[in-house]
Order: C-alpha cells, then sequence, then structure tokens
C-alpha cells in the first residue's frame, strides 16, 4: 500500500514495499504480509479477475452491511493497478492489501481496482474479518498504525502548506456506553483519570507508551500550535505513542473536565480479541478522523 490508506490521495504508482514510504517527522510501522496472509486466510473468500476486470470502481457505495461492495482484498497472485480519475495511484503486488476503507468505515470507493493480468485474491466483507480479528487481533494494531501513521504525515502537509489550511475536527463517532464498558471491563475495571479544563494531557515531543481513550469530557489536540481536532467521549488519541513509534506528535490539552482510560499495547490486542466489535469501533473512529483531513487536502 502507499502512503494514503486505501489511497485516498494521488501518488506515483511504482511497485514499493508495503507502506514503506516515510516522511521525515512520521515513520510508518513495517507493514507484515505475513500478518496479512494468515489474517486472510482464516475467512477469506477467494476470487479470481480476468486481466482488465474492474475489482472496485471509485465512488461505489456499500450497499448496507455485508454487501459485496464492502469488502477488502489481500492479492495472492497477479498484480492490481489503482487509480483516481483516470491517473496512477499505486501498483498492488502480492502480499499487499487494498480497499480497507470501505468495510471501517462504509465510505465509498476512493479510488478505482483493475486487474493488469490475471489476478487471484482473497477478500473479507465486515462479517468475515470480525471473525478473523479473535484469531488474529495484531492485524487490527496494524491497521491502527496505518491510520494513525496516514493522520499524522496528512496533519504535516496540511500545516506545511499555508497557514491557517486545517479546518479542525469537532468530535465525531466513538465507542457507545456499552462498547466503553466492555473496553473498562478488558483493563481490569480502572477508575478512570480525572482531568479538568486546561490539563495537559500529553506535550508534542514527549515520549509515552500509551493510548488514551476519553471517557468523558473534550480534549484539544494541536500541533505546532495549531489546532487540528477536538476528541470526545469514546474516541482516542496518542495512537502512535501506543505502538511504540516514537515521540507524541501532537499536544492534547482537556478543553472541558472529563477522564479518560489509558490503554497500553497488550491490553488493546487483549480487548480485540475479546470484543472484535470494539476493535471494529475503534477503527472506524480512526478512519473518520482520516477522511477529515484527506478531504481537506483533496480540496
Amino acid at each position: 500500500m502507499d502512503d494514503d490508506l486505501d489511497f485516498s490521495k494521488p501518488a506515483p504508482a511504482r511497485p514499493a514495499a508495503p507502506h514503506a514510504a516515510q516522511s521525515a517527522k512520521a515513520e510508518a510501522l513495517p507493514y507484515d504480509a505475513q500478518l496479512a496472509v494468515r489474517f486472510f486466510r482464516l475467512a477469506g473468500e477467494q476470487e479470481t479477475f480476468e486481466a482488465g476486470a474492474s475489482v472496485f470502481a471509485e465512488q461505489a457505495k456499500a450497499a448496507g452491511f455485508f454487501s459485496r461492495r464492502a469488502r477488502m482484498y489481500l492479492l495472492v497472485e497477479g498484480q492490481v493497478a489503482l487509480t483516481l480519475k483516470g491517473k496512477p495511484l499505486h501498483l498492488v503486488l502480492p502480499g499487499e492489501t487494498f480497499g480497507e476503507l470501505a468495510i471501517i468505515s462504509d465510505a465509498p470507493r476512493s479510488a478505482t481496482a483493475t486487474a493488469l493480468r490475471k489476478s487471484l485474491v482473497l477478500s473479507l466483507d465486515e462479517k468475515r474479518f470480525l471473525a478473523s480479528l479473535p484469531q488474529e487481533p495484531e492485524f487490527a494494531l496494524m491497521l491502527v498504525g496505518i491510520l494513525a501513521t496516514q493522520m499524522r504525515r496528512s496533519v504535516e502537509r496540511l500545516l506545511a502548506a499555508k497557514p491557517g489550511a486545517i479546518v479542525p475536527r469537532a468530535g465525531g463517532a466513538g465507542l457507545d456506553p456499552e462498547q466503553l464498558g466492555k473496553l473498562r471491563a478488558s483493563l481490569g475495571d480502572p477508575t478512570p483519570t480525572a482531568m479538568r479544563a486546561g490539563d495537559i494531557i500529553v506535550n508534542q515531543g514527549a515520549r509515552g507508551v500509551y493510548m488514551y481513550v476519553m471517557t468523558a469530557g473534550r480534549v484539544a489536540i494541536s500541533v505546532d500550535g495549531t489546532l487540528v481536532e477536538q476528541i470526545g467521549a469514546g474516541e482516542t488519541f496518542g495512537e502512535i505513542a501506543m505502538l511504540g513509534s516514537g515521540t507524541r506528535g501532537a499536544t492534547a490539552t482537556a478543553e472541558a473536565d472529563g477522564a479518560w482510560l489509558p490503554v497500553p499495547r497488550d491490553a488493546f490486542i487483549k480487548i480485540v480479541k475479546a470484543h472484535p466489535a470494539v476493535g471494529m469501533a475503534l477503527l472506524r473512529s480512526m478512519s473518520e478522523r482520516v477522511q477529515h483531513l484527506n478531504a481537506q487536502m483533496d480540496g
């Protein structure tokens, strides 16, 4: 895959290693092709596309849950080209996944996928995806890394474009109360850490090992002093630190009284394994944030 998950942002087509491109500040986590293969083999449906056949078309929308269109893919054999408005984005090679956002967020396809030669793929709809998560929960962790890295890169590009280029996101969907309860139970039912308006939760440039899940209140996320988004109850921030990939990329400041829970890497894997729907909800929340930034980059 390329810099942008599901290839929402045009980039030259090239046979590069999955997720290998790096910016000066944001380093991508290694893409684990063997993990992806194991994950797809658990419940993936085998499909063959002849040379020239369309796997999916840009702007195609899923017609409800578990539809044929709401699928993500792993290329087993062959080559698949990803294009947007006729322009090349990326050449998918065996071992790479594509089409993730459509299943995570039910979003319209942001690219067209066409088989360049006869291609064998494994595909997963949401039902099959959820069935595989308990057996290979590390795959969800890898997707978190991809999404978090994409968010950081998009912010860097927007900040570099011009002052005021970022329109802050004012919160969004996250875990509902029931899902928050399951997450808290998986953590051993800890008491959420209270915060007061004005408290700094994390500082940009600091090191950390936790992702944070908001249980109440609102937190402002800023990068280099610029407000990027607001995080509300049920949403997460600090995902990159949980993955052990460097320093904090943003400052989180409480805008209102509330509380949060720290989630280390091992606990995240445990949560996804026990409650795959909670893992899916966390991924959907993150994908919403990615789409908000990508929309500004495309504007």
